[in-house]
């Protein structure tokens, strides 16, 4: 996946330098598949960029948080917790080091409207149309949800060979006393390339466990952020 195979093999290893660290530290984390019924799949998005109806790489990371451990001002507006932990996901010490690898490659005049700093992206309501650090746009929105497109620069507006969408989730769960948090991620060839008949997703299975666990390191950072 171009550059997302970049960023993974160059992001987040200080991070589980440590292996019994990493495991105790997301041992709460689940990585489950995406159903094949999910909205996302439905999504103007998802048609619009995966026009080939390619085969894709998928999964979702999912960790239960209860409620008395979230910050109260996050619960009483809606979409608050969304927001927030979106912003704890592109703030947060998870991103640190692809944030600083993307800004020494692509920061610049051209880029000049996109979030690169760390209280820019913690402050951001992350409407649709935010640029984030030259590799993610904010593409929906919803109180519970904050969909952002990946795999190439958003200055490539058109289908991609490298491309993919990127959710973060955030539902209140008042009934079981909890809060449920997510990154869901789909990554498809935009490009025709696939039409060929091939049934496998555009990464290798190493590239997707890479990915799991870097998104459990971008889950648990993000949760600073919303928690007491």
């Amino acid at each position: 996946m171009g550059i997302i195979s970049k960023a993974i093999g160059v992001t987040g290893w200080t991070a589980f330098a440590a292996a019994g660290t990493f495991v105790a530290m997301t041992r709460k984390n689940r990585i489950l598949p995406v159903p094949a019924s999910d909205y996302i799949f439905n999504s103007t998005s998802y048609a619009r960029y995966n026009p080939y109806n390619s085969p894709v790489t998928q999964d979702i990371c999912l960790r239960r948080v209860p409620l008395s451990q979230i910050k109260p001002e996050y619960l009483e507006q809606e979409g608050r917790l969304a927001e927030k932990f979106c912003a704890g996901v592109w703030s947060g010490l998870g991103y640190a080091y692809q944030r600083r690898y993307l800004e020494k490659k692509y920061r610049g005049p051209e880029t000049a409207g996109h979030l690169w700093d760390k209280e820019e992206l913690k402050e951001s309501k992350y409407e649709v149309g935010t640029l984030i650090t030259d590799h993610f746009e904010v593409v929906a929105k919803t109180p519970e949800s904050i969909m952002v497109r990946c795999g190439d620069s958003p200055r490539n507006k058109d289908a991609r060979e490298s491309d993919g969408l990127f959710e973060m989730t955030a539902e209140i769960k008042k009934d079981e006393g909890v809060a449920e948090f997510g990154l869901k991620s789909v990554f498809y060839n935009g490009l025709s390339g696939y039409k060929s008949g091939s049934t496998a997703g555009p990464m290798p299975s190493h590239v997707q466990w890479l990915h799991q666990q870097y998104d459990k390191v971008l889950m648990e950072s993000a949760l600073v952020n919303v928690t007491k």
